[in-house]
């Protein structure tokens, strides 16, 4: 689904805009703010729903997809998510 597609499901719904473009502002805060709060807070729980969490990734070896060298890759930082129980009841 891409975020028109979801723009369009959440307007036919009818509770929250008027409008196609209030969606799709309101969406934009929602997914704004979910980015903020994972950054400062580094874990955001949505009810019902899920967490989203940063998790850090250890420096590792690779391959480069060209030559098939080894490469170093180096550690990072990435977003992880754990469903809830709502949302496992739907699946």
């Amino acid at each position: 689904m891409k975020k028109t597609e979801l723009v369009e499901l959440i307007f036919d719904e009818g509770q929250v805009s008027e409008t196609r473009v209030g969606v799709e502002r309101a969406l934009d805060a929602f997914l704004s703010q979910l980015g903020r709060g994972i950054k400062n807070w580094r874990k955001v729980q949505l009810q019902g729903f899920g967490s989203f969490e940063v998790r850090k990734r250890k420096a590792r070896t690779g391959r480069n997809p060209r030559t098939g060298e080894p490469m170093q890759i180096g550690s990072s930082k990435t977003v992880h998510f754990k469903p809830g129980e709502g949302l496992r009841q739907i699946l």
